[in-house]
């Protein structure tokens, strides 16, 4: 083995600090995604009291007919594809949360394939 001068030992040092940071952070987030459901829970007492089309869903009794919708498209029966489906008249907290939520989702399914460290 060759000695180590100076320079290399801090690099090593750095490179090995930020692995465990990184791995550190990885495990901390994946912890706390999946045996916390604190995270969940605040969002979705947001959009139970802001989003006035989850009130209406809950109050109307609606079953959706087959002529209602196009031939090959599927009826929505989760809420969240209904407030999806009907972007534009959400307010605004409702289209805070779905963006952050849709947002994370499509950057970890784009790093995460890519070999970069996201949970």
């Amino acid at each position: 083995m060759w000695p180590l001068d100076p320079s290399r030992k801090e690099v090593l040092r750095f490179a090995v600090s930020c692995r465990v940071l990184t791995l550190m952070l990885q495990v901390l987030t994946r912890f706390l995604g999946s045996s916390t459901p604190i995270v969940y829970w605040f969002p979705a007492h947001l959009l139970q009291n802001q989003e006035p089309l989850l009130r209406s869903l809950e109050t109307e009794s609606w079953t959706p007919l087959a002529e209602d919708f196009p031939p090959r498209q599927k009826i929505p029966r989760n809420s969240i594809m209904e407030l999806l489906y009907n972007w534009k008249t959400c307010s605004s907290v409702t289209r805070y949360i779905l963006g952050y939520f849709l947002t994370y989702w499509l950057l970890g399914l784009l790093l995460h394939c890519n070999f970069l460290p996201w949970t």
